[in-house]
């Protein structure tokens, strides 16, 4: 991998990942653009102990755009983009207009490849390396700045779940707190530890799952299951079988495998509800430990966590959508259609069509 960091015409930092050493990356953003100005601001909620961001600017944010105006392919003689240069093979940049900047953290765009037309699952495996290569150095870089105590790599896909941009892309979001998600896992672990003395929550439950019947699919260093308690219809939860707290301590054979796994668990998403039906909306979301300190977790260090990738779609059946309503957005408590276990059955059966 060959990593290429310039800037953008208002001072945005831009990366290209190749494959190849030899790409020259010399492309100067010719957009007539201002100095980028944000007003993101983290209020903290006294009641429920979680903070929110407040991000006015997002409001004039570009909105499902033809095709022939993509920021997110690559710059075509006067039809410019957010990509100065007209190739790349992935790239990351500085969101234009962020949720968390400054001292309230870091937003990124991470472009999965430069084909508007395809979408994660169509990437081979030398290109979902490279993606997972850059998923893993922004979160090396990110958890180095001061403002940044934990990184969110994520994939939100279709346009059910409300993204603006048909191209296939993800985000990098790097929050100046930890967040109420990863805080939740956190305490669970440590009263478990505790009361186990000294048993690891994370090692237990994929222990479990991996007898209960609810495995999608499995290999030598990966593992993918729905989870006994899933929130979503369609939910895997997908965990390298050596528990690590982050992308970057991933040894090189996980980092192998993961294309097969990953790949073979999207296209599977896409079977789900049959032939003839749209691409299956879903998100795609990395936990990986926070970097900053754990002493409110009392007991429990980053090690302790496990990296895993959680996937699951709002889709519960043909035409039909799974609405946060009263109990879940009102009181979180969530309320399945489907069983975990015909979920994961459903998943095996579509290996084969």
């Amino acid at each position: 991998m060959k990593k290429t960091s310039t800037r953008l015409a208002d001072g945005r930092e831009l990366i290209y990942y190749d494959q190849r050493d030899d790409s020259v990356r010399d492309a100067v953003d010719r957009r007539p653009l201002d100095p980028t100005v944000t007003t993101s601001e983290v209020r903290r909620d006294p009641l429920l102990g979680d903070s929110i961001a407040v991000a006015s600017h997002r409001q004039g944010r570009i909105y499902h755009p033809p095709a022939d105006e993509c920021p997110l392919c690559p710059s075509q003689g006067d039809r410019l983009s957010e990509i100065p240069d007209s190739s790349y093979d992935a790239v990351v940049f500085e969101n234009r207009f962020p949720s968390l900047a400054g001292d309230s953290g870091r937003c990124e765009v991470v472009c999965f490849t430069s084909d508007h037309n395809a979408s994660f699952a169509d990437l081979d495996e030398e290109q979902t390396r490279l993606v997972l290569d850059a998923w893993t150095d922004r979160t090396s870089e990110l958890s180095h700045l001061p403002s940044v105590e934990q990184v969110f790599c994520f994939e939100n896909r279709g346009a059910e779940i409300g993204v603006t941009l048909g191209h296939p892309h993800g985000q990098i979001y790097a929050y100046p707190f930890t967040t109420p998600r990863t805080a939740l896992m956190l305490r669970s672990v440590a009263a478990h530890k505790e009361a186990t003395g000294g048993e690891n929550l994370f090692d237990a439950v994929l222990e479990r799952e991996l007898s209960d019947g609810r495995v999608v699919l499995e290999g030598e260093h990966w593992v993918a299951f729905v989870p006994y308690a899933a929130h979503w219809p369609y939910e895997v939860h997908l965990y390298p079988k050596r528990r690590v707290p982050d992308l970057l301590a991933l040894d090189e054979d996980a980092r192998t495998e993961f294309p097969q796994v990953y790949l073979e668990l999207l296209r599977r998403f896409d079977r789900i509800f049959g032939e003839g039906e749209p691409p299956t909306p879903y998100i795609s979301a990395w936990h990986q430990a926070p970097f900053g300190a754990l002493e409110e977790f009392e007991g429990v260090n980053r090690d302790d966590f496990a990296l895993h990738l959680e996937l699951f779609t709002i889709r519960r059946t043909s035409g039909k959508l799974k609405f946060l309503a009263g109990s879940e957005s009102g009181m979180n408590v969530f309320i399945n259609d489907v069983p975990p276990e015909f979920a994961a059955q459903r998943l095996r059966e579509v290996a084969s069509s």
